[in-house]
């Protein structure tokens, strides 16, 4: 007998601009999708059973590896930003979510981990993950692009 299997994963690249808009540093990282946010998605998908959608992106200084029962950032940095929201498509039409968001900063930090929430506070975290350091002064901004595949 053949089952089916519900995945989730993705990827976040990452832009560093200076103040001046110059282009710093790209990357790609995997992220991983927590346990909480496997809930919360599942609650998405049947009516009436509730759940948020996902729509938060934070920054963070945090270095401890990401594991599935995370619920938050280790240390995050200013607030969530408004991430902007698409259907986009990787393998399937419309299998995968984009959340774009742009961070900026107004002191010198070492940017580490990245998150992604239902809530500007509060809430549920549906991914996070840690980087090497992103090295970020004041007037510097960096731009997410993360992708979540359902396969």
């Amino acid at each position: 007998m053949m089952k089916d299997k519900l995945k989730l994963e993705g990827w976040i690249h990452i832009e560093h601009y200076d103040k001046n808009g110059n282009l710093k540093n790209i990357r790609e990282v995997k992220n991983l999708i927590v346990n909480a946010g496997i809930q919360e998605v599942a609650k998405l998908i049947g009516a009436g059973l509730g759940g948020t959608a996902f729509q938060y992106v934070q920054t963070g200084t945090g270095t401890t590896s990401p594991t599935a029962n995370d619920t938050d950032l280790e240390s995050a940095t200013g607030s969530r930003v408004s991430a902007t929201v698409t259907n986009e498509t990787t393998t399937v039409t419309g299998d995968t979510v984009q959340f774009v968001s742009t961070h900026s900063y107004t002191s010198s930090l070492a940017i580490t981990e990245a998150g992604i929430f239902n809530a500007a506070t509060g809430g549920t975290m549906l991914a996070r993950q840690v980087f090497s350091a992103i090295n970020v002064e004041n007037g510097d901004t960096i731009q997410l692009t993360w992708k979540v595949v359902l396969s």
